[in-house]
């Protein structure tokens, strides 16, 4: 049995080349094989490369796509492949004859993915960015902060992750459901830039209007007295999303409130925002966490990453996980999904031993004189 093989899930015997670095890509291809697919990481060299948090169940290998003998492996594993996910800059794969149209000419039914910030086309198709400059030119980071202070990027999970990464699988499997009736493969374009614009479908509308007149003021943005976080005597705090009446009836009768202030009295917010933080301040967060518990007031302690872990609900889905790893999302009725080991060792020869190449002609299409994988370690390890 080849070992591309081997894996399951409901992508089982679906194999992916995995040519990105940073974050967007390589989040993207840990999703595919999360869900069975078999992820060949090529690294050779290229700024950014493959980041060790996404590694699982990737096998990783070296080549030089510079060479006449690095690229010729590359063409050759492509006619195999059921995917190729690509994060260089628009033009590169080109450059080096790996582009779509190369490719789909040797398997027509490869799909074949670039994620960029900027995509493909336009005046800054070609220019450097990162998260927080995709999220400020689509108007999200234009919305969302505090009033009177700089806008404040929520992590870099708008435009790499949801943006990016997600938007990029949507369109592979879309493209993958899409070749059961065609038999044919596609390319996808999958800029940040335009998930971010899309992940921004109910705040458009609303920009300019009472619900969201500027930024740091609107519905969903902490704006709102009902919803919005607050601070509990111990100094952590409290999320409050009671938009519903019935909710916010809830909200008031917990914190004691012999009357509920107006909820949709404009006028009265600012003294009604007083009232819920003097609340909250005559308690810390774990005696209101039990306060609010089994109530639908929509209630929660606001958790830190070190926190989490030892909450009922969270160890109930996910407690087969530690802290600094995540489970595989979502739970299917009948296909499951796992989150396979971590092995970063250069892998170069096994798995082109598998295509069929000698140890000699493997040396030719490696970089010179690397010994293994250059996995990017974002964060320094825990003492």
């Amino acid at each position: 049995m080849n070992k591309l093989d081997f894996k399951t899930g409901p992508l089982s015997g679906v194999k992916v080349l995995d040519l990105t670095g940073n974050a967007p890509g390589p989040y993207c291809t840990m999703l595919l094989a999360d869900m069975g697919a078999e992820i060949i990481v090529v690294g050779g060299g290229r700024a950014g490369g493959p980041v060790s948090t996404f590694s699982p169940g990737k096998r990783f290998i070296t080549l030089d796509l510079k060479s006449p003998e690095g690229n010729k492996i590359l063409l050759e594993m492509a006619k195999e492949m059921d995917i190729l996910v690509e994060g260089y800059r628009p033009g590169v794969m080109k450059r080096l004859g790996l582009d779509y149209d190369t490719l789909q000419r040797i398997n027509p039914k490869l799909i074949y993915c670039s994620i960029t910030g900027y995509g493909q086309t336009g005046p800054m198709a070609n220019e450097a960015g990162h998260d927080i400059n995709y999220v400020a030119l689509s108007g999200v980071l234009g919305s969302v902060g505090p009033v009177g202070q700089a806008p404040l990027p929520p992590l870099n999970l708008v435009a790499d992750f949801a943006g990016g990464s997600l938007f990029a699988l949507n369109g592979i499997l879309a493209a993958l459901y899409e070749r059961e009736k065609s038999g044919k493969g596609q390319y996808i374009d999958a800029a940040m830039i335009d998930g971010c614009l899309s992940l921004m479908a109910m705040h458009f509308p609303a920009w300019g209007t009472p619900f969201m007149p500027e930024r740091g003021k609107n519905f969903t943005g902490g704006h709102f007295p009902f919803y919005r976080c607050y601070e509990c005597s111990d100094g952590k705090f409290m999320s409050v999303g009671a938009i519903e009446p019935m909710f916010y009836a809830t909200l008031c009768e917990k914190l004691g409130f012999d009357e509920a202030p107006e909820q949709m009295d404009t006028n009265m917010w600012e003294s009604t925002a007083q009232q819920f933080e003097i609340a909250f301040k005559s308690k810390s967060r774990e005696q209101w966490t039990q306060i609010f518990e089994g109530s639908d007031a929509c209630v929660a302690p606001v958790l830190g990453p070190d926190e989490l872990w030892s909450h009922p609900q969270i160890q109930a889905r996910c407690g087969m996980v530690s802290d600094g790893s995540v489970p595989p999302a979502p739970v299917l009725s009948r296909s499951s999904l796992s989150r396979g080991e971590i092995n970063e060792d250069n892998q170069t020869y096994s798995v082109l031993r598998e295509f069929g190449y000698n140890d000699e002609d493997i040396a030719a299409a490696m970089p010179k004189n690397v010994a293994q994988i250059d996995v990017v370690q974002l964060f320094p390890p825990k003492m």
